[in-house]
């Protein structure tokens, strides 16, 4: 199971504000974490931030063969008109919910209200609002959900798993990586995008052109907790077969407990960068969650160890 100090990185990583299209603070702190820690890395990598990457951080170790990608951001809501919210990504939230924001006048604590919309106008529409705040917020505020952190001996469960435990995966590989490229990309819960320029820059400058996609997957009839870390043969994007072939078998070879999801729909960076102009091979490999975009996201930390386990292994053998 992880340890104490490696769950209390991935509390941490929770708190941190960074909705798509707004991951600066997040941006900021793994770039402070990476200057603190990089002299105890076995290798020290090259970073690559600021103009031209926006809020993506690459790190490169070595000559990259493999690219490992994490996003940033998470779901949330931003403010519009009088108390309306319109989502960030797909919120998962109920009536009642707290959500914390900042404007120019201060930070704030709110409360998340939605309405459903009678079925003539809609099935399934709602609205959002905020209410219980001090004042009226600025248009265009992101809001997210205050962290509640939650621990048992077999689950974490806080808000903003996905994918602060692809980060999480991310920074823990650090501690080892050579010749690979751990990408931090934004984006990725509204639209995407961010991958396809971080995929042509790593393309382009180093001839990378693997990549394992560090984030979380949706606990389902087929893909069970507490059964080992997912490997996605399919999902809206079908990654070529190949690749992922050998990355079963490196998975049966070590003993890695592991579940092979097929799914047609949902998507991931994997997805961004299979349309780009590039020939990219990219498998999506993450634990499942229960509670999927909500403030009660929750997973198995068995889970949490195999996906960690499955690619300190793949960083090492995939060619």
């Amino acid at each position: 199971m992880p340890s104490a100090e490696s769950l209390a990185l991935l509390q941490e990583l929770c708190t941190i504000p960074a909705t798509a299209g707004d991951e600066q603070l997040l941006s900021d702190w793994i770039l402070r974490y990476t200057l603190k820690h990089q002299s105890s890395w076995k290798h020290q990598p090259e970073i690559f931030a600021g103009d031209g990457f926006q809020e993506s951080i690459v790190l490169m170790f070595g000559r990259p063969r493999l690219a490992v990608f994490a996003h940033l951001d998470t779901v949330g809501y931003c403010t519009a008109y009088g108390d309306r919210l319109v989502p960030i990504g797909k919120p998962k939230a109920k009536t009642g919910t707290t959500l914390l924001g900042r404007d120019a006048k201060g930070p704030v604590e709110l409360t998340l209200r939605v309405e459903e919309h009678p079925k003539e106008e809609g099935e399934g529409k709602e609205t959002r609002y905020y209410g219980d705040g001090p004042r009226q917020l600025e248009r265009g505020t992101p809001l997210t959900y205050k962290p509640d952190w939650r621990e048992t001996d077999t689950h974490v469960q806080c808000c903003y798993l996905d994918n602060r435990v692809g980060v999480w995966n991310a920074l823990e590989l650090c501690q080892n990586a050579q010749d690979v490229a751990i990408v931090f990309s934004t984006y990725e819960e509204h639209g995407g995008g961010a991958a396809q320029f971080l995929g042509r820059f790593l393309f382009k400058s180093f001839g990378c052109r693997q990549a394992l996609i560090s984030d979380v997957t949706l606990a389902s009839e087929g893909i069970v907790q507490s059964e080992g870390v997912a490997i996605s043969l399919r999902d809206r994007g079908i990654p070529r077969q190949r690749f992922v072939q050998k990355i079963r078998q490196i998975a049966q070879t070590h003993g890695i407990a592991h579940q092979l999801e097929v799914e047609s729909a949902g998507g991931s960076d994997g997805n961004q960068l299979q349309a780009s102009s590039y020939p990219w091979d990219w498998c999506f490999i993450g634990p499942p969650e229960t509670g999927y975009h909500s403030p009660d996201e929750s997973i198995h930390k068995s889970d949490l160890d195999a996906m960690r386990q499955l690619y300190n292994v793949l960083i090492d053998e995939l060619p």
